[in-house]
């Protein structure tokens, strides 16, 4: 039977060793590990594809996508780890210093959080871009997956932890949690003394219950309503590739586009244009539509399925796209105001003085003028990977890499004063 104490217990007692690394130790540390997935991508094949049979019939297609691991995401989780160790070592940086009139020397220091949590759901290569962080920072991790990736995030941190006992580095500085039942959550959450910081990653349940039940500090991360705004100034054609790109490149992503706003001078133009690009011609390749869900006044200008009450309040993960009109970005901004999570949005148009509104007023972690939401993305923005996309404004705020991973001190030099 797992022992959940028993496991944070090695993973505290680790952080100490991974903490004093240099910069050179747990480079070398990370390039055995990102070796150790290659060396074991067939177990981590087999024990992902008994997942994925697991699955069949209780998660969606594109939920299945996310789970599914081949030959190419894994090497693609083994380069990512060595661009984590290409990436300047946060720790030890002398982030502010002064000396006082009595020579009292201050200095703020870059310092690990010490033991990180991270509660997942079914994405096995956040196993090992968790791990990579929590490592190049100088922590120590506990990893809790959900039951359908549990296989394949065991397979992978069994070939981490190769990596590790190769550079001669404690294997418990990254574990798995056993047990995927609630209650092991719940003692995450709650496992005060063990666990310096809890970051969820997944959909707004389980967000929301780590904010409200977790004693230990807690990061929001992830839920992702994200909208697309095409002001009437937009390129037509220019507001159709990011919008297709937005919601149909990997859909279930948090920074997929979930909504669409346009601006009523525009639509009678663009979303029957839209129509056909998502729904139309993706039927035409034999690929999965895009069911548009309407507002009354887009209704009037193409046929579509009828907003319901919480469409615009729904992070979809799936091939569906909630359409609201408006008037101008005015409207715009406040539609997103109300519904957003405050992940990723963007305005496509023009006009600079709606650029400036929009990015001035939208109030969320990433803001977009002419460019997909996918780009939210801790690789996209040269961090290497990330730890989750945090959505609240303290401490961390957007990707999560590196820096977001450490924390300071004030480390100071006396020569006998006194108060």
């Amino acid at each position: 039977m797992f022992d959940m104490n028993a496991m944070l217990s090695l993973t505290k007692n680790a952080k100490s060793s991974v903490a004093v690394l240099d910069a050179e130790k747990k480079n070398a540390a990370l390039k055995l590990m990102a070796q150790a997935l290659l060396d074991n991508e067939s177990e981590i094949l087999s024990c992902n594809a008994e997942d994925l049979e697991a699955a069949k019939g209780k998660i969606s297609e594109v939920m299945c996508d996310r789970l599914m691991l081949n030959h190419e995401r894994i090497a693609a989780m083994s380069k990512g780890i060595i661009e984590v160790a290409e990436l300047d070592d946060p720790v030890g940086k002398v982030l502010d210093t002064h000396t006082r009139g009595d020579g009292l020397k201050i200095t703020k220091v870059s310092v690990p959080i010490g033991v990180i949590a991270i509660i997942y759901e079914s994405r096995p290569n956040v196993t090992s871009d968790a791990a990579a962080l929590a490592i190049k920072s100088g922590n120590a991790c506990v990893l809790r997956t959900g039951k359908e990736a549990f296989r394949s995030a065991n397979a992978i941190v069994n070939a981490l932890k190769q990596g590790l006992k190769k550079a001669g580095i404690d294997e418990n500085a990254v574990n798995l949690v056993k047990d995927t039942s609630r209650d092991s959550a719940n003692a995450l959450m709650t496992a005060n003394g063990y666990i310096d910081l809890l970051i969820p990653r997944g959909g707004a349940g389980l967000i929301r219950a780590c904010v409200e039940n977790a004693t230990v500090p807690c990061i929001a991360t992830g839920t992702g309503i994200c909208h697309v705004y095409i002001h009437k100034s937009a390129d037509i054609d220019m507001a159709l590739n990011i919008v297709e790109n937005a919601k149909t490149s990997r859909p279930s992503v948090c920074n997929a586009e979930e909504v669409l706003l346009v601006d009523k001078a525009v639509a009678g133009e663009f979303l029957p244009k839209l129509k056909q690009r998502l729904v139309d011609d993706r039927i035409k390749n034999s690929l999965i539509p895009v069911e548009l869900r309407l507002d009354e006044y887009a209704q009037s200008v193409v046929d579509g399925t009828p907003a319901g009450e919480n469409d615009f309040d729904t992070e979809f993960l799936d091939y569906i796209l909630a359409v609201k009109c408006v008037e101008n970005v005015q409207e715009a901004v406040k539609h997103i105001s109300a519904h957003s999570t405050g992940h990723s949005e963007a305005i496509v148009c023009k006009d600079s003085e709606a650029a400036n509104i929009f990015t001035s007023l939208v109030d969320s972690a990433a803001v977009y003028v002419n460019a997909s939401t996918r780009f939210t993305d801790g690789g996209e923005f040269g961090l290497g990977c990330e730890m989750g996309i945090s959505t609240q404004k303290l401490h961390a705020r957007g990707p999560m890499g590196l820096k977001e991973l450490t924390t300071y001190k004030y480390v100071i030099y006396g020569n006998g004063n006194i108060r």
